[in-house]
């Protein structure tokens, strides 16, 4: 136990030196900014405009930015652009939060056992992974999206679902290279149980990589229910999502180019935020970095 209570110290010292590395990647920072501002957008500014998300005005329809109260325009029918933005951002987001929770979630206890109990049993969980690895991801969400009632929660299932895979062979295989660590010896000669041993001292140690695959996880669940509501099996009108504004712009892109350009510049927003974030978490998590 000794041995184990020894190994937090320089946890805890590693972490130290990971944040400061992380405050000096200002590409990061920059990601968090953007992000912080992008969900408090969404959060809050619905409410501090003058519309709703389903108000009609065909007077205004094809406003374009920066008419009256419409500071983003309005679309084919009438209704306000900036409120309807920040609505989507509320959905998109969440599903993007949601599933990136989801698969981690599965993709991190999948890596885990894999890689503690080796043997046949990592070895038919291994090769799991890689048969769904083989196939290509988005036809199966497309197919699973086609096939499903779409909403909002059925969507963040169906993007998690096909998304865990990458994350369970990170921790595979930081996990099959901590379990002969000294520490873990130390657990198993006091006798802890398997259970603790590989959730309680294994994967505390093997977090950095889960937080930069999750991390990068997120844009590429905002990416996929964008384009999945695209091509029309995602999230359905009248809900607003950033993937269905785009799909009921493309037949505008001449009249009224704002109608694509907006949603999707929050789109690259987004996701250009998280990956600036995801590359910040390498550098910082990244032990070979511990003399900066």
């Amino acid at each position: 136990m000794t041995a184990i209570v020894a190994h937090a110290a320089p946890a805890r010292w590693w972490h130290s030196r990971a944040v400061i590395r992380f405050m000096r990647h200002h590409l990061a920072l920059l990601g968090i900014a953007m992000i912080t501002l992008l969900v408090l957008a969404c959060a809050i500014g619905p409410y501090a405009l003058p519309y709703d998300s389903l108000h009609i005005d065909l007077r205004a329809r094809f406003a374009p930015p920066l008419t009256g109260n419409h500071y983003l325009g309005t679309d084919p029918l009438g209704r306000d652009l900036a409120v309807r933005l920040l609505m989507a951002g509320r959905v998109s987001l969440a599903v993007g939060f949601s599933a990136m929770l989801l698969s981690t979630l599965i993709g991190t206890l999948i890596g885990v056992t894999a890689g503690y109990r080796g043997g046949w049993v990592g070895a038919a969980l291994m090769r799991t992974v890689d048969g769904f690895l083989s196939y290509p991801s988005i036809f199966l969400v497309l197919a699973l999206a086609a096939t499903l009632r779409p909403s909002p929660a059925m969507i963040t299932v169906i993007i998690a679902v096909t998304s865990w895979m990458e994350t369970a062979r990170i921790v595979e295989a930081e996990v099959r290279s901590l379990r002969e660590r000294e520490f873990v010896q130390a657990a198993r000669m006091v006798g802890l149980r398997r259970s603790h041993i590989m959730f309680r001292e294994i994967l505390p140690n093997a977090m950095g990589p889960i937080i930069v695959a999750a991390s990068l996880a997120v844009a590429r669940a905002i990416l996929l229910e964008a384009y999945i509501s695209f091509l029309g099996y995602g999230i359905q009108p009248p809900l607003p999502s950033w993937g269905n504004m785009l799909n009921g712009a493309q037949q505008y892109l001449a009249s009224a180019p704002w109608l694509a350009i907006i949603p999707g510049a929050a789109i690259t927003m987004a996701v250009t935020s998280f990956n600036f974030i995801g590359d910040g978490l390498r550098d910082a998590l990244d032990v070979r970095n511990d003399h900066i």
